[in-house]
């Protein structure tokens, strides 16, 4: 009897909760259709870690991250993230060579213990779906979470990198009215099927410009036609730009957009703007584009970031962690103090509460400072390919040095190392 009124009580939050809670994110679910599974109200006998189930006669595993203070009566989100081509699900639940800052393709850290996240193991480390046998496993893998876990049914998401891209691709064509968004990472195409492929599904395609990017366009392009978005010739960065180009497609159905993330770079799943082939999950900007995909989380308020200097390693600074205006800029070791911190505003780069300034009637060599915010095109800067250019006068922003202390000013723009800025 006490079991049952949990499960009532359990079942009668979710419904409140279908009444009053709205989705934040592009890809978030009606909130009235909001839904728990039949663990919800159940003492859980699933543990993180290792865990094994019999799907299509034959032994398969996966590894399961359950949120610390696991509340029975509240649905989570669910995410799938599946290896790449001889992969493993103790990689990506553990992060590889990058350690748990990327668990999870990075996800675990930002969903704060908002989310259950399962890391399956391929066949062979691989996705090959002979017969539809993986999307059976998942089918066994949900069923045996969702009876002892409470999982929101309107809020299940899967992604992984190459192969394990191919694998998400084919549960948005098999699964589409189980799976809310997919992201695919440098997907090689559809070599794990797709069954189907014709429902909506929203989608985020990430890929190289030098990774058979033919092949991403036209995964891409099956989800824009699916979901009724307008057709467009995206943008894509130039080679040589060390950057990645968002676009959002217009037109969609609500709740199913489709967003296209090319990167100037190979086959890879944590390539980092401004760095030329570099390979980190915790430094590449792929996680957060992912999450905010996913739920449309970007709290805490506007995403702060520092600006590192590609000749000297170190970070765009304002000097002595001055806020008066006219305080000048220069270039010190990183750190993660509020001076360092700079947000987009527009086309303004503010920091410590003002704007990055370039002085009235400022010529080639002339150092930047802060100034109250106003607007004006002296304090518009176009952030792009690296580098970091004024509106007003054209001229790049240039250290003068590669030691601590070393003056910021704008110059003509000649693309050396010096006017070369990464997001950090």
């Amino acid at each position: 009897m006490r079991r049952n009124t949990t499960q009532r009580r359990a079942r009668s939050l979710i419904a409140a909760a279908a009444l009053v809670l709205s989705g934040t994110g592009a890809a978030q679910a009606d909130p009235a259709v909001l839904a728990g599974t039949a663990g919800c109200g159940k003492a859980p006998t699933l543990r993180n870690g290792d865990q094994t189930i019999q799907s299509g006669g034959k032994n398969r595993s996966f590894i399961l991250s359950i949120p610390d203070n696991y509340d029975n009566t509240r649905p989570y989100r669910l995410v799938f993230g599946f290896h790449w081509l001889g992969g493993t699900a103790g990689q990506v639940a553990g992060g590889g060579s990058d350690g748990d800052v990327y668990a999870h393709y990075g996800l675990r850290r930002l969903a704060n213990n908002s989310t259950i996240f399962v890391a399956p193991q391929g066949l062979n480390n691989g996705w090959g779906n002979s017969g539809g046998e993986d999307v059976r496993f998942v089918d066994d893998m949900l069923s045996r979470i969702e009876n002892d876990l409470c999982v929101d049914t309107t809020q299940r998401f899967s992604l992984g990198f190459s192969y394990g891209g191919a694998m998400s691709i084919s549960l948005a064509c098999s699964r589409p009215t189980v799976f809310r968004a997919i992201a695919a990472i440098a997907s090689p195409g559809e070599i794990s099927g797709c069954a189907g492929g014709t429902a909506p599904v929203a989608f985020m395609g990430i890929h190289g410009i030098n990774d058979n990017i033919g092949s991403g366009r036209g995964q891409r392009d099956r989800w824009v036609r699916n979901n009724g978005c307008t057709a467009q010739n995206a943008p894509e960065p130039a080679r040589g730009s060390n950057t990645h180009i968002t676009t959002t497609y217009s037109g969609c159905r609500s709740g199913y957009p489709v967003v296209w993330a090319p990167f100037d770079g190979g086959h890879q799943q944590g390539p980092v703007d401004g760095c030329a082939g570099c390979e980190s999950g915790a430094r590449s900007w792929v996680k957060t584009e992912v999450w905010k995909f996913f739920t449309g989380d970007t709290t805490p308020g506007p995403t702060s970031f520092r600006l590192r200097g590609e000749s000297s390693g170190r970070c765009l600074d304002v000097s002595g962690a001055g806020t008066a205006n006219g305080t000048q800029l220069i270039t010190w070791d990183c750190h993660a103090n509020a001076n360092q911190q700079f947000t987009r505003n527009g086309q303004a780069l503010q920091v410590v509460g003002k704007c990055l300034d370039e002085p009235t009637g400022a010529g080639s060599g002339t150092r930047v400072q802060i100034w109250d915010c106003h607007g004006g095109a002296n304090q518009s800067w176009t952030v792009g390919g690296g580098t970091v250019t004024s509106v007003q006068t054209g001229l790049c922003l240039t250290s003068g040095g590669t030691g601590n202390g070393a003056a910021v000013t704008v110059t003509t723009c000649r693309g050396s190392s010096d006017q070369r800025w990464a997001q950090a």
